[in-house]
């Protein structure tokens, strides 16, 4: 069916929940990406643990990939558990996610590897977690 039929029914198509509203295990992701602060990482293992799940990094990679506008914008500041910048071709090339760590001050051991030592972040248990404004 062509997307342009699909409502030719009169329904309306369903309304995308807020991510404060939305419990799917992406959103509870988003949330906690949304709270990493400017010149701080963190990584996909340690957003994985906080909410429960320590061995699911690779679900928390997928849902990044898919992630809103509004958590596009700081999904930058996740990388793989050695501080690599593993999402870095989501800009194309990874030195373009470089380019915006170093202008939020983040530091590198090597070219594309973050000094975790000095910006890692940790998040707050998922139950400490107030749900951040969405624009």
């Amino acid at each position: 069916m062509r997307q342009s039929g699909l409502f030719n029914d009169g329904s309306e198509p369903e309304r995308a929940k807020r991510l404060d509203e939305d419990p799917s295990f992406p959103n509870r992701v988003y949330r906690l990406v949304l709270l990493i602060p400017r010149g701080k990482v963190t990584t996909y293992g340690t957003i994985a643990a906080v909410l429960g799940d320590r061995r699911g990094a690779r679900m928390v990679g997928w849902a990044m990939s898919n992630c809103p506008p509004e958590v596009s914008e700081v999904a930058h500041r996740v990388v793989n558990r050695y501080g690599e910048l593993s999402g870095g071709w989501a800009w194309g090339h990874p030195e373009v996610m470089k380019q915006l760590l170093v202008e939020e001050g983040v530091t590198f051991v090597d070219e594309y590897q973050v000094d975790l030592d000095k910006h890692l972040w940790i998040p707050p248990m998922e139950e400490e977690v107030e749900p951040p404004e969405v624009r």
